[in-house]
């Protein structure tokens, strides 16, 4: 059986180095598509121009204007490879113009070390029969948001007064992921689970849209199947900007991916 979200990263090659893009309706919010899902496209056109080295280990993306569905072309350049990593650029454009650039470092994550010394503490999130689904997210976040039917999204019960008028203003969103159709998680798949929920922008009372500017992600490990833990967090809100610090641990109990996120604060 074939997975919705395997058709929705789905490229075809044009050559040795570019590739085309159908980015689908499903994955837009406010103004524009998703700029995680829009990364893990990139990201999927990186790995199929690395053989051997087909997993994103870090990919640094800077959003230069909004992208619709529709056609996209993908365009990527192999600066380095040799040894365990491959250092790539790429670019998305849709019609004259470059939405999206991006540069990535690329390896074969099962065949790194799998030693692993952290600190890090997991997120304390309620179980999954306690948590809140975002099937009973509000109507005008469900319209300016359909990607919100792609994927479920279990809310930590702590972090959903948002939803009732009640933001707690901690700055701090979390919860259970997976995507709709149950598939399991993959690396090139984390690079969307890190921009997949809502701003904590909302945490703070402000509803719209938080369009990116920049978004790094570094992903740490192939995770294991079943649901994920994602948890996304501010501390400082400085002209009209704000980072949103994101974590994704697995079924197995380990951060399996980290990133950084500066988005535009959203309009009253």
């Amino acid at each position: 059986m074939g997975f919705e979200w395997d058709d929705h990263i789905a490229l075809s090659r044009r050559d040795e180095g570019s590739f085309d893009a159908d980015l689908e309706q499903g994955w837009t919010v406010g103004g524009g598509v998703n700029g995680g899902y829009l990364l893990s496209v990139i990201g999927n056109a990186i790995s199929q121009t690395l053989p051997g080295k087909p997993d994103p280990v870090s990919v640094s993306a800077h959003y230069l204007s909004a992208t619709t569905p529709g056609p996209a072309t993908v365009s990527t350049r192999v600066l380095r490879e040799g040894g365990r990593f491959a250092t790539v650029a790429a670019d998305l454009a849709q019609g004259a113009g470059t939405r999206i650039t991006a540069l990535a470092t690329y390896a074969d994550l099962s065949a790194l070390p799998d030693e692993v010394s952290t600190t890090a503490v997991e997120p304390d999130i309620a179980p999954r029969d306690q948590c809140v689904s975002n099937e009973f997210a509000p109507a005008e976040l469900r319209k300016v948001a359909p990607l919100m039917d792609r994927f479920d999204l279990l809310f930590d019960p702590t972090c959903i007064g948002w939803a009732v008028g009640e933001p707690s203003r901690r700055g701090l969103l979390q919860g259970w992921f997976r995507l709709k159709d149950g598939r399991d998680p993959d690396p090139i798949e984390l690079l969307m689970v890190c921009d997949a929920l809502p701003p904590v922008s909302m945490d703070f009372g402000v509803m719209g849209w938080a369009p990116t500017l920049e978004l790094t992600v570094h992903v740490r490990a192939v995770p294991a199947p079943g649901w994920v833990k994602v948890s996304h967090r501010t501390r400082n809100i400085a002209g009209g900007m704000f980072e949103e610090d994101c974590e994704v641990w697995d079924s197995a109990g380990r951060l399996v991916a980290q990133s950084r996120q500066l988005a535009m604060w959203p309009r009253a």
